[in-house]
């Protein structure tokens, strides 16, 4: 009797799986498509020309460039975007040493506390310290920025789908509206204030281009700063700084799965060991 009803409730279950698939199946080929202004131009982000060393499982982080990435966002990004969850001293990471930090530190304010008089007051930051909001609070920054206020971007690239070659996408996007987006669809414009990047999901974004010229950044190792060159560099800073343990967890992956495939060979020996001088029975239950 229970064996019937778990076949029936096998068989129940399978019926409304069948059903759902058919429903869909035939919803999806029935349906009728609309087109949308908004995501009819959208284009999937790419990698650079010569991609990222820290794509595939054997990438590598390329210090010089993160570097170069450091320097555009210092130079470039900072005025308007933080960095609030990346300390200054994690910048020996990327090959600065302990000097160079506290220097860059030195360059720094951030808020403190007036010991004399227990007001609020700005100060000289340290190493320790985290890198600080180009704006004083919320309301500041958004009215720097006409209503909106600009994301921070320590975790944009995990934030975001593809976030490496989004940001480089985004960056280096900008660019006139398409005639046919004009012919296709007569209504559609930008916005006074707003700029057409066909890497955003509404085709229209608030943010001036950042990276607006060619050799808007003189990078300290001589290498050509063009548009791309620029946002392929700080696209690599900011994938470190969101997550900047990303090598050494590929790197740990492959002992592990080396370890793993051991243990199941092992296993599998021992299963064979331990049941080799088992004997087979035949359909009455007695050992042949």
């Amino acid at each position: 009797m229970i064996r019937l009803v778990g076949i029936l409730i096998g068989l129940g279950f399978t019926f409304v799986v069948l059903l759902a698939f058919v429903t869909g199946a035939y919803t999806a080929a029935t349906e009728e498509t609309t087109e949308s202004a908004t995501y009819v131009f959208h284009e999937e982000a790419h990698s650079p020309e010569s991609g990222f060393s820290f794509d595939g499982p054997f990438g590598k982080w390329n210090l010089t460039q993160l570097q170069r990435g450091y320097q555009v966002y210092k130079e470039v990004c900072a005025a308007c975007h933080s960095l609030n969850y990346v300390a200054i001293r994690d910048l020996q990471q990327l090959g600065y040493s302990e000097a160079q930090v506290k220097a860059e530190a030195a360059t720094l304010q951030v808020p403190g506390i007036n010991p004399d008089t227990g007001e609020e007051e700005m100060r000289q930051a340290l190493p320790t310290d985290y890198f600080p909001s180009p704006y004083p609070n919320a309301v500041a920054a958004s009215a720097a920025n006409g209503g909106k206020i600009p994301p921070d971007l320590s975790l944009i690239t995990k934030a975001r789908h593809d976030g490496s070659n989004y940001v480089y996408s985004l960056l280096s996007g900008y660019q006139p509206m398409p005639a046919e987006l004009n012919q296709q669809f007569p209504d559609f414009e930008v916005p006074v204030g707003g700029y057409y990047n066909p890497y955003f999901e509404s085709l229209v974004i608030g943010m001036a281009p950042p990276l607006a010229a060619d050799g808007q950044v003189t990078y300290a190792d001589g290498t050509e700063a063009s548009i791309s060159q620029m946002s392929a560099d700080v696209a690599a800073f900011l994938t470190w700084t969101a997550e900047p343990k990303l090598i050494e967890r590929k790197s740990t992956g492959w002992p592990v799965l080396g370890f793993l495939l051991f243990a199941t060979i092992l296993a599998w020996l021992a299963k064979k060991q331990i049941w080799a001088s088992a004997k087979p029975r035949n359909a009455s239950g007695r050992e042949d």
